[in-house]
């Protein structure tokens, strides 16, 4: 059975997400013995089965190839055409995500914007060659969530403090069986809006993730990020990039950053000072990797040393993800379903504010309700009548 397509929509999509056609068609010619070709595809009459391998790639719905209206490729609808390079070569899965939030910020603005509601900024914009620490310092003071020992609780807390300066902070959760993987930490999208990779076995890289990014809304400089500690003490990264870093260690370290600036050179005779950077990272919310960096970066450990501990500290990490992976085949194995331990992302109670004014304003119904909170029908009075989650 075929179709009439509106060519100019795939041709769309492929702009946007920076594919070729060879691409697309490797893609969806997985498992047939006999390709798709170039031609079925940029064709106005393509085969049903054909758009539906087509939209497994983009899950835009079928209807969306079918409309005979053009999209208007502006800078005001992605990133990605008000930013033609970034910082890392971003993945497939990683241009998805960003396209998805990308959507729904504009989705959420139309409706804020029917809903008679301003994300007025509140926070001032800064010049790159103002001093990261003396605005990490200054921000503290507007901005400073209360200590907590479980890391996932000091994050929560800390979207929450955003919130309230309209800041809008989402997560989005890579389950660990997903084929198209998002090489991003996180991504700052004009003119509010922070995206998280979710860090369920480290909240803390999260944290300084989510940091980085209040860096780039400070400095009001869209990007896309994969978070590498190292690029703190890294010079051939950009100027911007270096900025972001900072301010994230000075916010994050506060109070500690003159401890940690005093501490003595970190060497094989004092065990690199292993027990008290363990102590600060533990009434922090830096990790000690990144505490390492920072000593690196003032010449308290020699690179050689610094290459060693870092290795260290990335071997404990990747076996602990590995014992994670064994359990979840062990699991499986035992016919124990694992289904319900997916993390369920942090919800911003400026969205869910947001979608909860839209509701009883009439502008959105209970469908979209449940849909643009990612919730199930009979939990919609859990956030009709709360403030947050």
């Amino acid at each position: 059975m075929k179709v009439e397509q509106n060519i100019n929509r795939l041709k769309y999509l492929l702009i946007l997400l920076k594919m070729s056609v060879e691409e697309l068609l490797h893609i969806i010619s997985e498992g047939l013995s006999k390709p798709i070709t170039k031609e079925q595809v940029l064709n106005p009459n393509i085969e049903l089965s054909h758009l539906k391998r087509i939209d497994k790639v983009f899950n835009k719905g079928i209807h969306y190839y079918l409309d005979p209206k053009s999209p208007d490729i502006s800078k005001d609808a992605s990133i990605f055409f008000r930013k033609s390079k970034f910082d890392v070569d971003l993945s497939l899965g990683a241009r998805k995500i960003v396209n998805h939030f990308e959507e729904f910020k504009i989705s959420l603005s139309a409706i804020a914007e029917l809903s008679d509601i301003k994300f007025e900024r509140v926070l001032p914009v800064f010049k790159i060659n103002t001093s990261p620490k003396n605005v990490a310092t200054e921000i503290r003071k507007i901005i400073n969530p209360e200590f907590r020992e479980k890391p996932k609780e000091y994050l929560t807390e800390l979207i929450k403090k955003l919130a309230e300066k309209n800041i809008l902070v989402f997560e989005f959760v890579e389950t660990w069986n997903k084929k198209e993987k998002a090489n991003i930490d996180g991504f700052f999208l004009k003119p509010n809006v922070i995206v998280l990779k979710r860090q369920q076995i480290s909240f803390k890289r999260e944290i300084f993730t989510l940091a980085h990014e209040l860096g780039h809304y400070l400095l009001d400089e869209e990007e896309i990020d994969q978070i590498d500690y190292h690029d703190l003490a890294n010079q051939n990264v950009s100027k911007i990039e270096i900025w972001c870093n900072e301010f994230a260690y000075y916010f994050l370290s506060g109070e500690f950053e003159k401890v940690i600036e005093s501490l003595e050179q970190s060497t094989s005779q004092n065990d690199y000072n292993i027990d008290v950077i363990k102590t600060i990272s533990e009434r922090t919310q830096l990790s000690r990797l990144a505490i390492f960096t920072k000593l690196l970066l003032l010449g308290k450990i020699s690179p050689v040393n610094y290459r060693k501990v870092k290795n260290e500290f990335e071997e404990e990490f990747r076996i602990k993800n590995e014992e994670l992976k064994k359990q979840r085949e062990l699991d499986k194995q035992n016919g124990i379903n694992t289904g319900g331990s997916t993390p369920i992302p942090i919800k911003s109670p400026l969205l869910v504010s947001t979608i909860q004014t839209a509701f009883y304003e009439g502008v959105i119904n209970e469908y979209e309700f449940c849909k643009k909170l990612n919730i199930k029908p009979e939990k919609i009075d859990n956030f009709l009548y709360e403030n947050s989650n």
